[in-house]
């Protein structure tokens, strides 16, 4: 479900409320929810390298982040509450998916349009400019947070009836990239 932007850290950024200028997804069920919406890719690219579709894992995810800028959003004419003009997206992608088996990594999915936007998954929605780093760090520093949990972690999903084991490796994080490119 969509969970306040700021998940219980601080009420207010800025004099804004916090659920006036974010809202996000909790990143694990964000990455379950893109997963099963796979299930068919996944199932098909074990078939095409001649795996077992019982095969359960672990499959090794790639994952690549990105926030943007979505420009000016300010409506001229709204009587709602203050909040800053421009908007935020911080999203990510399921760049590829490989297996081991018999000690070699086999790629069974791989995005061919990376940077489409139906590919694009939204991880978080904020009203801020891009280069407010206050902002940015106090809205996506619970985003960050779990990201690092996800590193060490290993999911297991129930998936054609198999319980399946998922890891993760995240690649280009966005938040990173955004503040490192400012710098």
């Amino acid at each position: 479900g969509i969970i306040d932007g700021l998940s219980g850290i601080q009420q207010l950024v800025d004099d804004y409320p916090v659920d006036t200028i974010a809202k996000r997804f909790r990143y694990d069920a964000a990455l379950v929810s893109a997963l099963m919406d796979m299930e068919e890719d996944i199932l098909e690219g074990l078939k095409s390298h001649n795996l077992d579709d019982y095969f359960k894992g672990p499959f090794t995810v790639v994952i690549k982040e990105s926030c943007d800028g979505m420009g000016d959003v300010s409506e001229k004419h709204g009587c709602g509450p203050a909040v800053p003009e421009k908007a935020v997206r911080f999203s990510f992608t399921l760049m590829s998916i490989c297996v081991t088996h018999e000690n070699a990594s086999i790629r069974i999915f791989e995005e061919n349009k990376p940077n489409s936007e139906l590919c694009c998954k939204p991880l978080c929605l904020m009203l801020a400019d891009e280069s407010d780093h206050e902002t940015l760090t106090a809205i996506l520093s619970p985003l960050v947070a779990e990201r690092e949990a996800m590193k060490d972690s290993v999911l297991t999903l129930d998936m054609a009836g198999i319980p399946r084991t998922f890891k993760f490796i995240f690649r280009g994080t966005g938040y990173d990239e955004k503040l490192v490119r400012e710098v």
